[in-house]
């Protein structure tokens, strides 16, 4: 094991000076920046500042071992990574201000945000999630037999994280070209590595995933740079995964205002002797490659250009606030070229309507993977992929292992890679499993750095199957609240086929909720062909004068059986089939003409959909009221095992009592 008191040993092997000296202007400029930064945190010039001064070797190194169009998917401590790819000064400055130059338009800190043009993908604030992006990343470069490695980095805090097991073990079994970089500075923040994990060294965890595992002096710029560089071309030409550990030490706080009262002293004088840069100037003046005027000179150039850089970046004004700019961008652009259903109609399930889209999306999107628990040979534990490997093969059909946060990250990565990607979650429970990579990367990616994410989560949901608490829970509304995703929920066969169609069109993330007990309870004609429905739009199911019902998915039936049994009661029955964007113009207009409104969904009734929509009623159509807005939900309970509690528990029976009273008011 590379220990602290062993010292930097260089091997310049073949190496000719030129690179040598590459690899020094790229070793001093970040540091050159980061004392920079200091002096303007403490001029009160910045607001904060994550440090990797002490670590430089380990980001310098590894980004110049890469090609450039090779992605690399930094942390917090590699400012290093975004100088060696040339990123403008002026640029990363307007960005740590929250400038326009920037690359989030004033939305985010740091190094939160990604850029395509120097093909960097940044971190979020939770740290791991960023490991499953660089699956999907190598995927798409795999499946597109480009010979490209993705590099990712972790620290040894963050490699604690569920994300950083899911990664591993998903890039391991699918053998994807990825260079697992840990930083292994001996903190998580104040924490230390023995309150952290029990293992030595994260190479013996390389054993565990069946990849190997390389351990190097995360300090020595050159070593860095040599194995990388061999690791690199070595999994460009056959593709698996690495796990690279990087021995080093962060000689700042977490970041500044942290402190490091928490570290041992006598730490920082070992690693003090260790110092990336002094070591490396030392080693290069010794083998005369380098001489003071060189020095010198680089120095005076490098101090220029940040000069430069700052100068241009302090004479920006910050945005302005700009309500129409910020909505607007919460989705990628896109207006749908509409197809309308024709030619042959033949009877489908609502099932068999839904794969039915999945087959056309395939066959029309050859840049399209289709991923989920048991999708492949077995077709689904509802089949509804089955016989899709046959047509479509198991590199686009895959199943994956019980990893969905790695897997809807690896869905991320493939968008980042210029493909489409279909997850589906089991049944909509498990979706908890993967919500961080949902709410946080597929969510505010447009908006935090212009990014889209072209993935599609497929969500079995909902009850009146007797399954109990964990496979029947109506979980649309945690992501109603979550601007930047879209919620589709069909409630028939034809609805479902064009909207999933129209799903995979549209380069943002999309929700589809699917209802268990409608898979094969339903049935109508439905176009063989290939059709689109726009994604936010609602449909009259059936128009009345008395009463507005505005439900979707299951509650849908609900509401037809019921008014079928109460031909006294003419009703507008609107079908939202799109909880997020939902269709407002709809709701007013039907309201407007019958002045009652009642609300009808599956899910519980505190803080479910149906709150919103009530209270937009009341909001917008208040003078043309004549009785209050009703909802009608499920019990507040989970959902329970038992048919006869289930039923109950539902809220068809009661939403029967609710109409005819508000018939009657």
């Amino acid at each position: 094991m590379v220990t602290a008191e062993t010292q930097i040993r260089y091997d310049r092997k073949k190496y000719k000076d030129d690179t040598l000296i590459a690899l020094y202007r790229g070793i001093l400029k970040p540091r050159m920046i980061e004392e920079k930064m200091l002096v303007l945190l403490r001029q009160g010039k910045i607001a904060k500042w994550f440090s990797g001064i002490g670590q430089e070797a380990g980001s310098v190194g590894a980004a110049m071992a890469l090609d450039k169009e090779e992605y690399i998917l930094p942390m917090h401590r590699n400012l290093g990574v975004f100088t060696a790819r040339e990123i403008p000064l002026n640029r990363l400055f307007s960005q740590f201000q929250g400038k326009p130059s920037g690359f989030t338009k004033g939305r985010d800190r740091s190094f939160h945000f990604g850029t395509q043009e120097y093909k960097i993908i940044g971190m979020i604030s939770h740290l791991g999630p960023q490991l499953g992006l660089a699956d999907g990343i190598a995927l798409a470069n795999k499946l597109k037999e480009e010979q490209k490695a993705t590099l990712v980095y972790s620290g040894d805090g963050g490699a604690s994280e569920g994300d950083f097991h899911e990664a591993l073990n998903v890039a391991a079994v699918w053998d994807l070209p990825v260079i697992f970089a840990i930083e292994n500075n001996g903190y998580g923040l104040s924490t230390p590595s023995n309150e952290q994990f029990r293992c030595k060294q994260f190479i013996d965890k390389g054993i565990g995933y069946g990849i190997e595992a390389v351990q190097v002096d995360g300090n020595n710029i050159l070593e860095v740079y040599d194995i990388v560089k061999k690791l690199a071309e070595s999994i460009r030409k056959n593709p698996r995964p690495i796990l690279l550990e990087l021995i080093t030490f962060r000689m700042r706080g977490h970041e500044e205002a942290s402190g490091t009262k928490y570290v041992p002293k006598e730490l920082f004088e070992i690693w003090g002797k260790k110092d990336p840069l002094n070591n490396f100037e030392k080693f290069l003046l010794e083998e005369g490659v380098l001489d003071e005027k060189m020095i010198e000179t680089y120095r005076a150039e490098i101090k220029a250009e940040i000069e430069n850089g700052l100068e241009l970046a302090f004479a920006e004004k910050l945005p302005p606030p700009n309500t129409e700019l910020e909505l607007k961008d919460m989705y990628a652009p896109f207006e749908l070229d509409e197809i309308k259903p024709s030619g042959n109609k033949t009877s489908k399930r609502l099932i068999d309507a839904i794969s039915d889209a999945l087959r056309l999306a395939m066959r029309k999107h050859n840049n399209l993977v289709l991923m989920g628990q048991d999708i492949a040979e077995y077709g689904g534990v509802f089949k509804i992929t089955e016989g899709f490997v046959e047509e479509f093969g198991k590199n686009r059909v895959r199943n994956t292992p019980l990893c969905e946060s790695a897997i809807v990250g690896a869905g991320f990565g493939l968008s980042i890679n210029g493909m489409k990607a279909m997850v589906e979650m089991q049944f909509a429970d498990f979706v908890t499993e993967g919500f961080n990579q949902i709410v946080n990367n597929l969510a505010k990616s447009h908006y935090r750095w212009g990014q889209n994410a072209d993935v599609v989560v497929r969500m079995p949901t909902g009850a009146a199957v007797a399954a109990g608490p964990f496979h029947s829970q109506s979980n649309e509304a945690w992501f109603t609240h979550t601007p930047g995703l879209k919620v589709v929920y069909p409630a028939f066969p034809s609805d479902a086929k064009g909207l999933l169609l129209a799903s995979f069109e549209d380069p943002n993330p999309v929700m589809f909720f699917e209802q268990k007990a409608l898979y094969r309870s339903i049935s109508e004609e439905v176009a063989d062909d290939y059709f689109t429905i726009p994604i936010g739009k609602a449909k009259l199911v059936r128009e009345g004068t008395q009463i507005s019902i505005i439900t979707y998915g299951i509650g849908v039936h609900w509401a037809i059986e019921i008014l079928d049994k109460h031909p006294e009661i003419s009703a507008d029955l609107v079908d939202l089939r799109t909880l997020l964007p939902y269709d407002k113009e709809s709701i007013i207009n039907s309201v407007n003409k019958t002045g009652r409104a009642i609300i009808l969904h599956e899910d519980t009734l505190i803080g479910g959909f149906g709150g919103e929509i009530a209270a937009f009623i009341s909001e917008n159509c208040f003078e043309n009221l004549d009785a209050p807005v009703m909802r009608s939900a499920s019990l507040d309970t989970p959902v329970p095992m038992n048919v006869d509690l289930e039923w109950n528990f539902l809220p068809k029976t009661r939403f029967e009592n609710q109409l005819v009273e508000l018939f009657n008011y």
